[in-house]
């Protein structure tokens, strides 16, 4: 069987707080509905639940969706500004 690794893409996201929704609104540039720490974004998928303590990525092709802290910090690492510029 063949292997593949995944292509190194540099991501952004920002972590849902419950406390920073217009932070997460400029981010994906739209109204979220916020309730009981919850946060509704429109993914590909549909609609999606963050909790507080999740991050919401951007994609590679500019799409939105919630990822889980434990998730989140498995996949990605912080980069540093002079590696992202270069993208």
């Amino acid at each position: 069987m063949a292997k593949y690794r995944k292509k190194p893409v540099v991501i952004e996201a920002e972590k849902w707080t419950g406390h920073n929704k217009r932070i997460i609104e400029n981010f994906v540039h739209e109204r979220l509905i916020a309730k009981d720490g919850c946060l509704e974004i429109k993914t590909l998928e549909g609609i999606m639940i963050a909790n507080a303590g999740d991050y919401i990525i951007k994609g590679v092709h500019g799409e939105f969706y919630p990822c889980k802290p434990d998730i989140f910090a498995e996949t990605y690492e912080a980069v540093e500004p002079f590696e992202w510029a270069k993208d």
